[in-house]
């Protein structure tokens, strides 16, 4: 790729950050004063509850009564094809309109909810290029760093055809130890565990990173998961990859939230496991169940029905993912995590993926690290203790911080996570 191309198509976006120094294992154990702490969030929040509340479920009913009227009444499509709306792209180079379909207005209360049927996708690949295009011009920005490691990216086709933003970061030493595949959490990706990886990298690990779909560099619409069984099965394509590329070294898998329920449905393959060395969890989305259990029933249908729909109540109350301020600001200022409400079928495959998880427990083998912080509102910390007791792993381990929210390797003791983690590694190379 052309670098200079990249810095014509894109505006170069400074972050800042801060640095805080490695705080006592005590620390955890105090509470935390939220009531004058910054709050930002996302559907990367994790606000799957929110999505099926009972607060929604009148205007959920509106726009379905109004999807089936217009289903049934066929001489509607003649009046809706005259507001048939146009998308402007815009480039440097030249500037096109795309049809869009039809929108749904219900009118509620003063409020208006627009929900597209679909979203065409000269528009999907648009945004995709310019999500890809950011992702690799970071990595082309880092590469060499200072001097200890080799950053590098690659394109991996799935067996559907999708493409697949990947990276890798590779110690100088020939020495490896071991391999390492990062899997992020929903609505983020790959590159913001920049950091974790170089330290991965002074330990002798090679690291790889995945956007999965609809995240980060890779295809698909922002955010939208049409099946985390895609994620899944990505994830063991990449594995292969991977293995086929470093013959004889020990192979490791690290995954945060919905990257942690990845990991462990793709454990649940005896290929697979027999494969891995140990995989380590940070706030695992294990535990993930719905405000009501009629949601339980209701979830399937409107996925099905409203499968990109994003409820616009599911943001507005959300919760801190990270004690620290700065953490915060430059996770939900970077234009790769996604901002916006979740998606009706997104949060469906959460609570899809976690129920498939609690019923299958006891077939987890593979040698796990399991860490989650008691204050975690958006995974349930009592699912990771659920899944330490009944896995059936000869070799597995539990870490509980007392007061820690859900983004661990971003909170005051990251160095204290990220230490934990390699530890754990370590002693099993």
């Amino acid at each position: 790729c052309n670098n200079n191309h990249h810095r014509q198509f894109l505006k170069k976006k400074q972050s800042s950050s801060s640095s805080l120094s490695l705080m006592a294992v005590e620390t955890m154990s105090m509470g935390t004063d939220h009531s004058s702490a910054l709050i930002l969030t996302s559907g990367a929040s994790g606000r799957v509850r929110a999505l099926f509340s009972m607060r929604e479920l009148k205007r959920l009913f509106t726009i379905i009564h109004s999807l089936i009227l217009f289903l049934l009444l066929p001489f509607r499509f003649v009046l809706w094809q005259g507001k048939m709306g146009a998308v402007v792209i815009r480039d440097e180079k030249q500037e096109r309109k795309v049809r869009a379909a039809p929108q749904i207005l219900v009118k509620k209360r003063n409020m208006i909810s627009v929900s597209p049927p679909s979203v065409p996708a000269a528009v999907v690949d648009e945004e995709v290029a310019v999500r890809r295009e950011l992702a690799i011009r970071r990595v082309l920005e880092d590469e060499g760093g200072d001097g200890s490691y080799d950053r590098d990216y690659s394109l991996f086709t799935t067996k559907r055809g999708d493409t697949l933003f990947t990276q890798s970061w590779s110690p100088l030493s020939l020495n490896h130890r071991g391999l390492v595949v990062l899997l992020h959490g929903l609505n983020e990706h790959s590159g913001r565990y920049n950091d974790f990886a170089k330290q991965l990298n002074a330990n002798g690990f090679k690291v790889y990173g995945i956007d999965w779909i609809g995240h980060g560099g890779s295809d698909g619409l922002h955010a939208y998961v049409p099946s985390l069984d895609f994620a899944v099965d990505d994830l063991k394509s990449f594995l292969d990859k991977v293995l086929t590329e470093n013959p004889g070294l020990p192979c490791f898998c690290i995954g945060h939230s919905t990257g942690g329920a990845i990991i462990l449905k793709a454990m649940l393959d005896p290929k697979i496991e027999s494969q891995v060395s140990g995989i380590a969890l940070t706030s695992p989305a294990v535990g993930v169940q719905p405000s009501h259990p009629i949601f339980t029933v209701l979830a399937p249908i409107v996925a099905f029905l409203l499968p990109r729909y994003q409820l616009s109540a599911a943001n507005k109350e959300g919760v801190q993912v990270s004690r620290d301020p700065q953490a915060l600001i430059t996770k939900y200022s970077d234009p790769l995590v996604f901002t916006g409400s979740i998606r009706v079928r997104t949060g469906y495959e959460i609570l899809r993926i976690a129920s498939h998880l609690q019923q299958n427990l006891n077939k987890v083998k593979v040698p796990f690290l399991v860490m989650h912080g008691t204050a975690d509102t958006v995974t349930d910390p009592n699912a990771s203790k659920r899944l330490y007791e009944e896995a059936s792993s000869s070799d597995k381990s539990i870490k509980l911080f007392k007061g820690l929210l859900h983004d661990l390797l971003f909170e005051p003791e990251r160095e204290v996570i990220a230490g934990v983690i390699l530890d754990w590694l370590n002693q099993r190379v």
